[in-house]
This record gives C-alpha cells, structure tokens and sequence, in this order.
C-alpha cells in the first residue's frame, strides 16, 4: 500500500442505467476498500427520467466512506455517460487517476492499490484490472473462453491492446492529451466506444498494462446464460469492431485481408461446425466465430446493432 503522503487523488467513476440493486452492491463494496489513495466517487446515471441510481446516491451520500457525487447524463448513450464522467472527473484539479467501473460490477478490497501500484511500475497509460464472471448455477462448458460469460484474466504487465473500460484506471494526462469528446458518440447503443477509445490512446502514443490483482467482480444474470445470447454477443462484436475498422481508413489492402478473412470464415465455418456437433464446446466456439464474422460483414452494409438497447440485471 502506499504510504498516505504519496497516495494519489483518485476519481472512481460509475456510469449506470435502472440497476440501481447493482449500483448499492458496487457502492457498498467501495466502502471497504483498503486503500491510502484520497478517492472521490462520481456516479452518472444515463436514465434522465427515473434517476433512481441518481436518487440512491443523494440518500447515502451524508454517511459514505467517500465523498460521493452524483450527477444526471441526460443524453441516452453509453460513449455519452463515459464522456459525462470524465468531465465532472476533470473538474476536480488534483485528481491524478480516474478509474472506471461499470455498474454490475465490484471491487476486491485491494483492486484500487493493485491497479496503482502496477501504473507506478510500468508507468501505463490506460491499466486494466482481471474480472471474474459469477455463475449461480456453475459455468456451462460451452461457456468457458465465451465473450460476455467468461471471466476476463491476463499476466501482470504490459499489454499491446485491453478488453474493455468495466475495469480501468486511466491516468490524467492521458485524458488531458485527447480532444473530447473523449469515448466516440456514435457508439452510444452499440458499445464499442472503449476499444475505440484505446486505439485513439494508442494512437496518440499511449501504453496500456494490465493488473491481475486488480480483481473486481460480476454475476451473470440469466438473459445471458445461453447460447442464442452469446451468439448475439459475438454479431455485436463483430459488428462494432468492423466499423472502428472503417473508422481509422485501413489501406486498400489491409481491406481486401479482412474482407478474405471475413468471406473464409463465412463460407467454412458452418460446415465445420455441423461436423463438430459432437464436442458442443467447439461446435459453439465455432458458431461464434460465425455470428462475429457476420456482424462484421452487416456493419459492411452500413447495418449497426445496437446491443446497448437493452439492460440486463436490476
């Protein structure tokens, strides 16, 4: 841990949207943290109307650990809440680090030091903390190594690329150094406004790293314990990673590559996947490849799915 007169003023940024059961977990679990860092927790809801993630905020703010502030992004979108929370974060002046969680998750009691301490050491940009899905009734085996269902580890150090923005510690000047809006609009409904945003890190020169130890946790509600949900998941991928592919004008031939791969992957995979029907396992893994090369080949035609439409959890 580090020692009190060198511990930094972080910012626990939480966007959230009608969970407000999972926001109160997430909450009470960041009261238990065991940290010298000064934190400072901002929490924007995206549901303008109900605000009851907002409401909850204002009733325990008196009594919480932190210092707890709450705030209404009225612009339906999860690039927008993202961008919404690094706002409010900047204006706190000695803030050195914003960290993100999302709303169905929480911390370990040493996920904050974890993800600091491995900054201090590798002097990343962008950290990226391990996060361990929570099967109530046990993870199926078509389910291990799934996007969406399977728990997301990596060694400790640095990393060429990171997963996503549920579990991230972001260091000031990073933010500082990029124009906003910082998390790209266009992927309000879609997700994919996190990988877009680290390819603009990267771009602009940043390092990323990852930090095992900086666990935090989720539970996987039932919507998402089949395979018609993962496959959903893996077209949603698939269709937001061909448009930040389009996005930062690939070359004529790098287009040709992935249009190959996209055409192989469509025209061999079914086949083998009926032959593999008896290891269902790989037989999924199979499909899945298929649906994500398929969302890829839709966001070609100029279709975009829009996987943010609908909240899962309470």
């Amino acid at each position: 841990m580090l020692e009190p007169a060198l511990a930094p003023e972080v910012v626990v940024a939480i966007p959230t949207f009608r969970r407000p059961q999972s926001l109160k977990r997430l909450l009470e679990a960041l009261e238990k943290l065991e940290t010298t860092a000064k934190i400072i927790v901002v929490v924007a809801d995206n549901d303008a109307a109900s605000h009851a993630g907002y409401d909850l905020c204002r009733d325990i703010a008196n009594t919480y650990r932190w210092p707890l502030d709450p705030i209404i992004a009225e612009e339906r979108g999860i690039a927008q809440v993202r961008n919404a929370l690094v706002a409010r974060a900047l204006g706190y002046p000695d803030a050195a680090f914003v960290a993100m969680l999302d709303d169905d998750e929480w911390p370990s009691p040493q996920w904050l030091e974890a993800l600091l301490a491995v900054q201090a050491d590798t002097k990343a940009d962008v950290v990226e903390g391990s996060i361990v899905f929570e099967h109530g009734g046990g993870e199926t085996a078509w389910e291990a190594g799934f996007d969406g269902v399977s728990s997301i580890r990596r060694p400790t150090g640095p990393t060429p690329m990171l997963e996503g923005a549920g579990n991230i510690l972001i260091t000031r000047s990073c933010l500082d150094s990029l124009a906003a809006p910082w998390f790209d609009p266009a992927f309000a409904l879609t997700g994919g406004e996190d990988r877009d945003f680290f390819e603009r890190v990267k771009a602009a020169g940043g390092h990323f790293a990852w930090a095992d130890a900086g666990l935090a946790y989720t539970a996987v509600p039932v919507l998402r314990q089949s395979l018609s949900w993962v496959f959903k998941r893996a077209y949603g991928i698939g269709n937001t990673e061909m448009r930040i592919f389009l996005k930062y004008r690939p070359t004529l031939i790098m287009r040709l590559q992935e249009y190959g791969k996209i055409a192989a992957a469509l025209l061999a995979m079914p086949v083998i996947g009926l032959v593999m029907l008896v290891s269902p396992r790989r037989s999924a893994d199979i499909w899945r490849r298929v649906f994500r090369n398929a969302g890829k080949l839709a966001a070609l035609a100029g279709v975009t799915h829009q996987a943010y439409a609908v909240t899962h959890g309470e």
